[in-house]
């Protein structure tokens, strides 16, 4: 069984904080609706990698506002965290876009796609074979 390194918990520690902070304390118009998909921290604990995801925002120029909107928001989101977790050092916050929810929705739709296309070819090759056995049974 593994153990859990220290980095891995301060990370999920990071992750539930943030995912409060930005949704309760952010005070921005632009931010849209924010989920923190994942946060990656480096060993030393000097920074960490926030992976977010935008609810229903797919535009490339939307999700540019709104990563430059964390981004400004950083240093607050960093004290915010130093108050509420005790760390000797807070790592610093590096914002990225998650693209692993809209590949998995792409992917989820091309499966539905060659399912559907599967079955339409079975029912039309059990259909000629139903006709042919009719066909026979009828002569």
């Amino acid at each position: 069984m593994r153990e859990f390194k220290r980095t891995d918990r301060v990370a999920d520690q990071l992750q539930k904080e943030l995912a409060v902070l930005i949704q309760r304390e952010v005070k921005d118009p632009r931010l849209g609706m924010i989920t923190v998909s994942g946060v990656e921290v480096s060993r030393d604990l000097g920074y960490a990698d926030v992976y977010v995801t935008l609810l229903g925002e797919q535009e490339g120029e939307r999700i540019k506002e709104n990563l430059q909107v964390l981004k400004r928001a950083a240093g607050f989101l960093r004290s915010q965290i130093a108050k509420r977790i005790k760390l000797r050092h807070v790592p610093e916050l590096r914002f990225h876009y998650d693209e692993s929810v809209v590949r998995g929705q792409q992917l989820s739709s091309l499966i539905d796609e060659a399912v559907s296309s599967d079955r339409a070819r079975h029912e039309e090759s059990d259909d000629a074979q139903h006709d042919g056995t009719q066909d026979e049974g009828e002569r």
